[in-house]
């Protein structure tokens, strides 16, 4: 009987991956009615690939619904994206009214539409981990060597740049040495390790912690076998256009969070403390590190960004 449970707990898994993979998959999006809120305008929240569409609405839900209670003559609503490049398209086209985009989408939508108003703390867990299985004979970064690797995305900063960076510093050269597969999502990385697809996955702590959490059995068979230095955590963003008073209102919902049971709980669910203020000065660091990056490693702006 544990053989048929574990059979098709791996059967479901799979799917799992093959869909968060899948370019073809459509926008994932909760439809509140058929028809608008009439006096209502209607402003679009981006939340950047962090997690496949069905979990990212489990876990950013709260936030939207406990913002749209406060707010008058105007809701958000949230979108998800199937893969990083189809949210990096939406970013960087001026699409979403309000984003959380990772530190590099940050960087660049700062240079368009956007302008940075604020970002996720808990700086400290913003690093990337390297995952392999407990049975692998992998002992060192040279284990590595001809062996595939998998990633979410090329633009995934925590989750691909920062454990190729870190490959990178410590001997391998990941446009020779290795293979690099981008599998769409962090979940996608993990399972690709779990089911041998590739020798070890990358991703970073939020989404690991998470799938542990939901997936024990599977967690169990696999460990963190490296991690990387941190960086700045994840950013959030606003259309230029923005109406600035409702941007005022909505800053102080998300920076207060902190402060009362409610909100702790929905930070709780991002496995995070606190929201932050943030300006365009304060991603200086994370520009130092794209530019070296691309001038030492490979290129990132991989779409006409």
């Amino acid at each position: 009987m544990k053989n048929v449970c574990r059979y098709f707990v791996l059967v479901i898994m799979t799917l799992l991956f093959v869909s968060c993979s899948d370019n073809n998959t459509e926008e994932y999006m909760i439809k509140y009615t058929d028809k608008p809120v009439v006096g209502k305008f209607t402003y679009i929240l981006g939340v950047h690939p962090l997690h496949n569409p069905k979990k990212l609405f489990e876990v950013y839900q709260p936030l939207v619904d406990y913002i749209n209670k406060q707010l008058v003559g105007a809701e958000i609503k949230l979108e998800a994206s199937r893969n990083y490049a189809a949210y990096d398209k939406k970013l960087f086209s001026g699409y979403f009214d309000l984003s959380l985009p990772n530190p590099y989408q940050t960087v660049v939508a700062a240079d368009k539409d956007y302008r940075i108003f604020g970002k996720m703390s808990d700086d400290e867990n913003f690093r990337g981990i390297i995952i392999v299985r407990k049975d692998s004979d992998i002992k060192s970064i040279t284990d590595l060597k001809e062996k595939t690797i998998s990633y979410p995305a090329p633009t995934a900063l925590a989750a691909t740049m920062m454990p190729q960076h870190f490959l990178h510093i410590n001997g391998i050269n990941i446009n020779k040495d290795i293979k690099n597969t981008y599998v769409g999502s962090q979940e996608s990385s993990i399972m690709n390790v779990y089911l041998k697809k590739s020798i070890a996955g990358s991703t970073w702590p939020p989404p690991w912690i998470a799938f542990a959490k939901e997936n024990p059995n599977i967690a169990k068979e696999l460990e963190v076998k490296w991690e990387t230095n941190h960086l700045l955590n994840n950013g959030l963003v606003v259309r230029k256009d923005f109406p600035v008073d409702l941007l005022k209102k909505i800053s102080h919902i998300i920076f207060t969070l902190h402060t009362h049971e409610k909100g702790r709980n929905i930070l709780k669910a991002m496995e995070l403390s606190k929201y932050e203020k943030a300006d365009y000065n304060t991603y200086d660091k994370v520009r130092e590190f794209l530019k070296g990056f691309e001038k030492e490693i490979r290129p990132i702006r991989l779409i006409n960004d």
